[in-house]
């Protein structure tokens, strides 16, 4: 799944200063394995892969996919 062209991405847009983003590992335990901190208007492209499972966003945020557009409520 290395692949870039194979793997999905996402990108996470904030609405308000601090909004977290935590890629989330696969395997056996889940874990958290790299955190990013986004302020107001900032953008984060992320790309599931062979380690990335989940991706977790805390903070007032639009996720866009391919499947469609999610707005976090808090």
């Amino acid at each position: 799944m290395e692949n870039s062209e194979k793997a999905d991405y996402v990108v996470i847009k904030a609405h308000e200063n601090g909004v977290h983003v935590i890629g989330l590992t696969r395997g056996q335990d889940t874990r958290f394995h790299h955190t990013e901190k986004l302020d107001k208007g900032e953008v984060l492209i992320a790309q599931f892969t062979d380690h990335t499972s989940a991706i977790k966003v805390r903070g007032k945020a639009t996720v866009f996919t391919k499947h469609g557009n999610i707005e976090t409520e808090s």
